[in-house]
């Protein structure tokens, strides 16, 4: 089954197009990664993919045709007011990602609680899980909202920037977890700004209210492409990708 398929797809807000004209197929086990500025429309195609935008126009297709199965996506956005403003445990907000197959009030089983339990310690945030969330420092709770859109055991997984605040270490945890989810079926998309990060997924989509490129990573993120997209080039090195300038041609800055 597809995970998701796009056809002549426009995106945007109160019938307000951000980017038109989408088309593409993301297959089981794919991870594709959205790439671009800040108001580029990565956001605004993945809340769309989520269900919690209308298209514009067009058609899209989750997880195959008519209605999508509850529990099937699993979403983590940017912003997460509720870790200020209630006073839950790290356990209650991992524990959160069970409820669409069994309801607020469901009664949770052995499966689920062991769900719980390995996306806890699989970002390393176990030792924590009796810590009030708006106690933990922003690393911290990104690693928790990661854990509980593990947690979900979804078809589809969509991330919306996952490494922000992350130090190194917490970064190499959610790659190769990534990797497995992928390995095991799973398909993903991540809104990133990270050229690194797009560069080990398998797909990437440049973004800039505008499909600039699309397809393999290793033939996408080219500088040509890049420029399109940031006004800046990359080039690739051992290790990464680095910026090295502007439009005007000047030499600015390297990662």
């Amino acid at each position: 089954m597809t995970a998701v398929l796009a056809s002549q797809l426009c995106v945007g807000h109160q019938g307000e197009t951000v980017v038109a004209d989408l088309n593409f197929r993301l297959e089981p086990g794919q991870v594709l990664a959205l790439v671009g500025s800040n108001g580029s429309g990565k956001t605004t195609l993945l809340k769309t993919i989520a269900g919690l935008l209308p298209p514009v126009s067009g058609t899209l297709e989750v997880l195959g045709p008519g209605p999508r199965r509850a529990g099937g996506i699993a979403y983590m956005g940017q912003f997460h007011p509720s870790s200020f403003m209630l006073p839950l445990r790290v356990y209650d907000v991992v524990r959160m990602a069970r409820y669409a197959a069994h309801g607020l009030f469901g009664r949770m089983n052995a499966a689920d609680e062991q769900a719980v339990q390995e996306a806890l310690a699989t970002l390393g945030v176990l030792d924590l899980a009796e810590a009030p969330l708006n106690a933990l420092s922003g690393g911290q709770r990104q690693r928790v909202f990661l854990a509980q859109a593990f947690a979900r055991d979804a078809g589809l997984v969509l991330l919306d920037e996952p490494a922000a605040n992350l130090d190194a270490g917490a970064r190499a945890i959610y790659r190769k977890r990534v990797r497995q989810l992928s390995e095991a079926g799973c398909s993903i998309i991540i809104a990133t700004h990270d050229i690194d990060e797009a560069a080990e997924c398998d797909t990437t989509m440049l973004l800039a209210h505008r499909v600039v490129a699309f397809g393999p990573s290793a033939e996408i993120l080219t500088q040509e492409a890049l420029l399109a997209t940031f006004g800046m080039v990359g080039k690739y090195r051992e290790g990464g990708i680095v910026i090295v300038e502007r439009e005007h041609g000047h030499e600015d800055c390297e990662h």
